[in-house]
């Protein structure tokens, strides 16, 4: 097999294709589009998909943490879905609707290098975990481990938790600079007791870009019989990574951000062993405790946002994982190394570069991160997202692969004048 059908053929999963109906076989464009971008060097692939947007013209979007939007050629595939489903009506929604998730979610399971019985396709991030927080078998007395930083979501969604069934939760702080891994590894061990029961540690810290030494701590964790719960929110399809190569029994992230699906579809993986003991947030009374489908019960939901996953799935795949990985981490590196340790500049992201990837926040020295998010854009035309709390005081940065390296001159030049003003 040569190079290209290797390629071709990984990215159309374990069949070679994508076994749909025929909305997924009547769009040989964007097929052939996506199948291109595999063949083009590297300088050219990034050129090719910076066209392949409709960005702003008159500022540069710098914050994709939140949401990275669609390429035209994948917005145009997500209108079909819309159309046909439109087209059918209840007729889709009752003949088709359910085989059509079941086989996405088989092909993202492949994608994810888990079971089919493991993973479901839920809304996103916050569904998947807090589903996992509210019907984990509590007892009071119990005793969960998070982190400062963690997003609030899941937070909160332990807080109630701890009210409903009174159980003990223990934050733990992770430093911006660590020293080694171990010591963060040492820090989530050091909280945990004869009654703790589960752990929640994110894969990429969302609002530094720490990347934590997640195998070591499941590996950690389950030598004293605890589970642990991964927020892969900004990891997966950011970082070259298979669910496995965690060791983690659950994992939660979202796919409008760096799979850059259309906002509305996340995914949830639970160890098989685990999935009996979880309630499901909305009752399914037909499916046996030890499937993952018991707990996929949401109602009615825009199906076109499942089904454009098939294609963004093609799209990730044939650019590459680890190419994607390696070129994040090139962006942030080129601008970071610009600003790090300049006067009043400081980088809330760790300086070793693989403990980090697309994502980073910086701040200035007696500037307020809201101020200088305003700052950027209204003076310098740069969107950013500031963050106030949890240890961090700046702006996170998240660009996109579509991102030239002239709009991250811009950036630089612009907190290097900032940082020099008065």
């Amino acid at each position: 097999m040569n190079k290209r059908d290797f390629i071709k053929q990984s990215a159309l999963g374990i069949t070679g294709a994508f076994m749909f109906p025929e909305v997924f076989k009547s769009d040989p464009t964007f097929q052939n589009h996506v199948s291109k971008m595999a063949e083009c060097s590297d300088d050219r692939l990034w050129e090719s998909i910076r066209s392949d947007y409709q960005l702003p013209k008159d500022w540069i979007n710098l914050e994709n943490g939140y949401y990275c939007i669609q390429p035209q050629s994948l917005l145009k595939a997500y209108y079909k879905h819309i159309e046909r489903v439109n087209s059918l009506g209840a007729y889709y929604m009752r003949t088709e609707q359910f085989s059509n998730k079941t086989e996405i979610a088989s092909q993202l399971a492949h994608m994810a290098g888990c079971s089919d019985e493991e993973l479901i396709i839920t809304r996103n991030t916050t569904e998947s975990l807090d589903m996992i927080i509210s019907g984990f078998p509590w007892q009071s007395g119990d005793e969960a481990i998070v982190a400062e930083q963690d997003y609030g979501a899941m937070l909160d969604m332990f807080q109630q938790v701890q009210r409903r069934h009174g159980i003990v939760v223990k934050t733990i702080q992770i430093p911006n600079e660590p020293m080694h891994s171990q010591d963060i590894v040492n820090r989530y061990k050091q909280a945990i007791t004869s009654n703790t029961k589960l752990i929640m540690a994110c894969h990429m810290i969302n609002i530094t870009g720490h990347i934590l030494p997640i195998r070591e701590i499941c590996d950690m964790a389950h030598q004293h019989g605890v589970e642990v719960m991964v927020d892969g929110a900004h990891s997966f399809a950011h970082l070259d990574f298979k669910l496995p190569d965690l060791n983690c029994d659950y994992f939660g992230c979202s796919l409008h951000k760096w799979l850059s699906n259309p906002l509305g579809a996340g995914l949830l993986y639970i160890k098989k062993n685990k999935i009996s003991k979880i309630w499901p947030l909305f009752a399914e009374a037909t499916t046996q405790d030890s499937q993952i489908a018991r707990l996929n019960h949401t109602g009615t939901h825009p199906v076109a946002v499942d089904l454009t996953l098939a294609n963004a799935m093609q799209y990730y795949l044939n650019i590459g994982a680890q190419r994607k990985e390696k070129r994040l981490r090139e962006l942030q590196q080129y601008w970071t190394s610009a600003v790090r340790g300049k006067s009043r500049i400081a980088l809330q992201t760790p300086s070793n570069p693989m403990l980090s990837c697309g994502i980073a926040n910086v701040g200035i020295e007696g500037i307020s991160p809201k101020a200088l998010s305003e700052m950027l854009f209204e003076k310098y035309q740069i969107y950013t997202v500031a963050i106030d709390g949890k240890g961090v005081q700046g702006c996170r940065i998240t660009p996109n692969l579509y991102t030239n390296f002239q709009e991250l001159d811009c950036l630089i030049k612009a907190l290097l004048k900032i940082a020099s003003s008065s």
